[in-house]
């Protein structure tokens, strides 16, 4: 039996990008899946393609920063799946501008979706959780939570911030049984990635296909292994050591 059969899987900002690759992914390993973003349209494109190949899913429009509207998206899935086993924290924005060029409703925007919004769904996913004694929590990261970037001020604080919160986390819920990873990605092919750098040569980058498989790996491990931070770039790029 695969390990993943019958779990249910919650993915955050999984409309397109990453976060459709890693849904498609769990699906076809066994997962039930709740999709969410706050775009409804790409929500249901996902979910028609899982249903379309006999896959279970449950899309959910959510604004993550909201809470009253992460407590639905949770009770929600409880009610359709009735257990909530694995948590990616995949949503997030990025807004690329030189340092003074920055808005505080850029920063305010930036913060709000990829820190606050994802604090709110890692506390209220934690609580069912620690009820549960079992769980996984992978949060996406990124490359720009271990190193900065020009003109990406708001976005680098924002991820080196992410990371922080996962650290905490993998203590904190360690004792409940519940294990935490990052991802920390370097480019992927993703509409956010290549509208916001244009002029980048995108030939050599990451497709979001292998970020999914790497969530897979992560999450099959044998129990008395686990891995609690993976940085991931694309070939021609140079290594952090």
């Amino acid at each position: 039996m695969n390990k993943l059969d019958g779990k249910t899987a919650l993915i955050t900002g999984s409309g397109r990008g990453i976060g459709r690759a890693i849904v498609l992914t769990l699906a076809k390993a066994g997962c039930n899946v709740a999709i969410v973003s706050r775009t409804q349209n790409e929500i249901s494109q996902v979910a028609t393609e899982i249903e379309n190949s006999g896959g279970k899913c449950l899309p959910i429009k959510v604004d993550i920063s909201e809470p009253l509207e992460v407590d639905e998206m949770i009770e929600e899935t409880l009610n359709t799946f009735g257990q909530l086993d694995i948590f990616i924290n995949n949503a997030g924005i990025a807004i690329f501008k030189p340092f003074l060029e920055l808005t505080q409703e850029d920063w305010d925007k930036t913060m709000g979706i990829n820190l606050r919004g994802a604090f709110i769904c890692c506390q209220k996913v934690a609580q069912v959780m620690i009820k549960q004694k079992s769980g996984a929590i992978i949060t996406i990261c990124s490359s720009a939570s271990r190193k900065p970037y020009p003109n990406q001020m708001a976005y680098v604080t924002s991820k080196h911030g992410l990371l922080g919160l996962t650290k905490c986390l993998s203590l904190e819920l360690k004792p409940y049984g519940i294990r935490v990873h990052a991802i920390c990605p370097g480019s992927v092919v993703t509409r956010l990635n290549v509208e916001a750098r244009p002029d980048a040569d995108i030939s050599d980058w990451m497709q979001p296909e292998d970020i999914a498989n790497l969530i897979l790996m992560v999450l099959t491990l044998n129990d008395r292994a686990i891995i609690d931070e993976v940085y991931i770039r694309r070939y021609d790029a140079s290594p952090i050591y």
